[in-house]
C-alpha cells in the first residue's frame, strides 16, 4: 500500500508514532490527529531508501512518489503539478531585483495548489476504506476534495462559509460533492462540521489529515527542478492555514537531505493585514499563534483566524531563517492586476497577497538587485474575477 521510504506517522507534539511495522495499513491511511494529545501528525520517511535520481526528473507531483506516502500507480491523480515557473522580467526590472519567477499553481486540475494535497489525502482515505470524507473549507479545499473523491465514487461533504466564492460552491456540486453553506466565516464552518455531520467520516481539513500538507511539498521539488536545482534567494508565498509553509519547507529540507541542494532559500510568508495570526505571532517572537479576534479580508481563502498549522508554520519559518509580513487588501488586488497586465499570468487573490509581499520586500530593501525570487500564485484568478474587476472599477477603469 505504501511507498518504500514511508515509515509511518509521528505526532508533532508528544512524539507518539504509528509505524508501518506495528500498525494496520488501513489504520495509518485513515489516521487523523494524535489520539493522545490531539496534535497534528506528520508522515515520516527513511530517505536513505530514496535514490536522488528518482526525484530529479518528471513533470508531475506523483512522479516523485519515492518521497510520497503512496506509489503513483495507486494515487488518485488528475496530473496535478507540473505547473510552470513563468519569468516576470518587467516586475524584476520595476523592483530592481535580479530575477522574478511566478510558480503558477493555477494550472492544477481545479485551479489551486491544494490539489496536490487533496490528491494525497483522498488517496489515503480511499485506501482506508472510508465511506465519507469531509472538511470545513474557505472554498478551494472543498472543491478539490469533491473532485478527487469523485474519481472513486467516494461521498464527500464540504462545509463552507457564506463568504466562499460562488465558483467554489458551484464546483463542489459539479464534481458530485455535497455541501453545507454556513452563515459566517471559516470558524463557523468548522464548528458546524463538528456539530452537525453525524455520520462517520474521515476529516480532510488542513492538518486533520496527515497527508494533505505532505502533498504540498512537491511544490518545492518542482520549483527547484525548474531552476536546474539552483536555489532561489527567496520564496514568497501566501499563508492561511500554515500548510503551504510547512509543506514547502519540508520539501526544501528533504531536497537538502537527499543532496539535491546544499543550502536553503529564505521563505517569506505573507498574510492579509486583516487576518494575520501567523505574522503577528512571528513579530511577537512567540512559538504559538493566537486566534485572530476580528478576521476581515477580502481574500477569503486566507481568512483563517485560528490556523490549525500555525505553530508548525512558525517552526518551519524559523528553520529556514524565514520571515512573515502583512499587506493590505488593496495592495494585494493591485499586485494581482499588475502581474496579469504586465506578465500574462492571471493571479488569484491569494497569489496577489504573495505578489504584494514581493513589492513590500523589495521596497523595504529585504530583497535587492542580486536576488532571484520565486513567488507562488496559489489559485486561479477565475475563482473570484468579480473582486478583481470591482477593484478596477473603484479606480475608474
Amino acid at each position: 500500500m505504501f511507498s518504500d521510504a514511508f515509515v509511518g506517522l509521528a505526532c508533532t507534539d508528544c512524539g507518539a508514532s504509528l509505524t508501518v511495522d506495528d500498525a494496520d495499513p488501513e489504520a495509518i491511511a485513515g489516521a487523523g490527529p494524535c489520539p493522545d494529545c490531539g496534535a497534528p501528525r506528520v508522515p515520516k520517511y527513511d530517505l536513505d531508501r530514496v535514490d536522488p535520481e528518482q526525484v530529479r526528473a518528471g513533470p508531475r507531483a506523483w512522479d516523485r512518489d519515492a518521497v510520497l506516502p503512496f506509489p503513483a500507480a495507486d494515487a488518485l491523480s488528475a496530473a496535478e503539478g507540473g505547473t510552470p515557473s513563468v519569468d516576470a522580467p518587467r516586475i524584476a526590472d520595476e523592483l530592481d531585483l535580479g530575477g522574478v519567477e511566478i510558480k503558477d499553481e493555477a494550472r492544477n486540475p481545479t485551479g489551486s495548489v491544494l490539489d496536490r494535497g487533496l490528491s494525497a489525502a483522498v488517496t489515503a482515505a480511499d485506501a482506508a476504506g472510508a465511506d465519507l470524507v469531509a472538511c470545513a473549507s474557505p472554498g478551494n479545499a472543498g472543491q478539490s476534495m469533491a473532485a478527487y473523491a469523485g474519481r472513486v465514487d467516494l461521498r464527500s461533504y464540504a462545509f463552507v462559509p457564506t463568504r466562499s466564492p460562488f465558483s467554489n460552491k458551484a464546483m463542489v456540486n459539479v464534481h458530485g460533492g455535497e455541501m453545507k453553506v454556513v452563515p459566517g466565516r471559516l470558524g463557523d464552518a468548522v464548528d458546524a462540521l463538528e456539530e452537525e455531520l453525524q455520520a462517520d467520516y474521515v476529516d480532510l481539513g488542513a492538518f486533520a489529515s496527515p497527508f494533505r500538507h505532505d502533498g504540498l511539498k512537491t511544490v518545492a521539488y518542482e520549483l527547484l527542478a525548474d531552476r536546474d536545482w539552483q536555489i532561489p534567494d527567496a520564496i514568497v508565498l501566501p499563508a492561511g492555514t500554515g500548510e503551504l509553509i510547512v509543506g514547502v519547507v519540508d520539501g526544501l529540507q528533504e531536497c537538502r537531505e537527499l543532496g539535491l541542494i546544499d543550502d536553503l532559500p529564505t521563505v517569506y510568508a505573507v498574510q492579509a493585514a486583516g487576518c494575520a495570526p501567523i505574522a503577528a505571532a512571528w513579530d511577537d517572537g512567540t512559538i504559538s499563534t493566537e486566534p485572530w479576534e476580528t478576521p476581515d479580508t477580502i481574500v477569503g481563502e486566507l481568512e483563517v483566524a485560528d490556523p490549525s498549522g500555525g505553530d508548525l508554520a512558525l517552526a518551519a519559518l524559523d528553520e529556514v531563517d524565514g520571515d512573515a509580513l502583512t499587506v493590505e487588501d488593496d495592495e494585494a488586488l493591485e499586485s494581482a492586476v499588475a502581474v496579469a497586465s504586465t506578465e500574462t499570468v492571471e493571479v488569484g487573490l491569494a497569489g496577489g497577497i504573495a505578489a504584494a509581499g514581493l513589492w513590500s520586500l523589495a521596497e523595504d530593501g529585504a530583497l535587492g538587485e542580486d536576488d532571484g525570487v520565486v513567488v507562488l500564485n496559489t489559485e486561479a484568478a477565475t475563482k473570484a474575477p468579480d473582486v478583481l474587476r470591482s477593484h478596477l472599477m473603484g479606480q475608474g477603469v
